[in-house]
């Protein structure tokens, strides 16, 4: 439990540290561009993993990274669309929070049964990853419907992608996973076509997505194997952290000013962590 504890904050560092480079980037080029090129670049990451340490996956595993990538990129869409909007402050905690309690109903109907602590710790950890991704401000009241909603289909999306990605053995290695990244950048491109918007980057800003992509390739890596280690309830919640690793690297390299309600949210997201170890 304790190893896959650590595996599952070391992925919340991955994604955040990706939604941080991610999200500059996204300040200069479209975001769906650095998505889809993310996703590129961490297929190509992940290959390069896989060939350094083989596996035997089976179809079925592939079957699972499928609904991965497509739970990924509708994730990514949605979130997008309500962020456009100018409704971070709704469509952001709704979906990170919205990530987290999917793997932990899915995990408590296929027979997992953490301790009281553990589950006090999951309970304590979805304020703080919503007060922590919460931004002041955003859209006025009638906008704030349609960014949850938004925000509510990202969260199933990224919980689908969380419980899909769980259900990989690790005698498969990891090329399913770069099948799964593969996959999300033809829905992204589907999508983003759909909503007539750019997905294409200029030679100029790849280093954005492919960056960000190869950070959330090691992210999706170690909670794959936090998974074979812990449970998927506990460790979709806790790599469920990762935005407050977003909110802190933004502090540090951008010095953003924390707002006191993200303090609060840091510090439960901190006693979550303590009550999941120690239980």
């Amino acid at each position: 439990m304790t190893i896959g504890i650590l595996l599952a904050l070391l992925a919340a560092v991955g994604y955040g540290t990706s939604d941080f480079i991610g999200g500059f980037g996204a300040g200069r080029v479209s975001p769906w561009a650095v998505a889809f090129t993310g996703q590129l670049a961490g297929a190509a990451a992940i290959v390069g993993v896989g060939l350094a340490m083989p596996g035997t996956p089976s179809p079925r595993d592939f079957g699972w990274a499928a609904l991965a990538g497509i739970g990924g990129a509708i994730g990514s869409a949605f979130l997008y669309r309500g962020l456009a909007s100018g409704s971070m402050g709704t469509a952001a905690p709704v979906s990170a929070v919205g990530a987290a309690i999917l793997p932990v109903l899915v995990g408590s109907a296929l027979g997992e049964r953490p301790t009281s602590l553990v589950w006090l710790g999951v309970l304590v950890a979805l304020p703080g990853i919503w007060l922590v991704a919460r931004e002041s401000g955003g859209a006025p009241a009638a906008g704030r419907r349609p960014a949850m909603i938004d925000g509510g289909i990202a969260g199933l999306g990224f919980g689908c992608l969380f419980v899909a990605t769980a259900q990989i053995p690790s005698s498969a290695g990891v090329l399913p996973l770069a099948a799964s990244q593969l996959i999300g950048a033809v829905v992204i491109a589907v999508i983003a076509t759909a909503l007539r918007r750019p997905w294409r980057s200029g030679v100029r800003h790849l280093h954005w997505g492919v960056v960000a992509g190869a950070l959330g390739a090691v992210g999706t890596c170690l909670y794959l194997a936090a998974t074979q280690a812990a449970d998927l309830g506990v460790t979709a919640v806790l790599t469920s952290l990762f935005p407050a690793i977003t909110v802190l690297l933004a502090v540090v390299f951008l010095k953003e000013r924390i707002r006191p309600t993200q303090r609060l949210g840091l510090a439960t997201c901190g006693a979550a962590v303590v009550l999941v170890a120690i239980g």
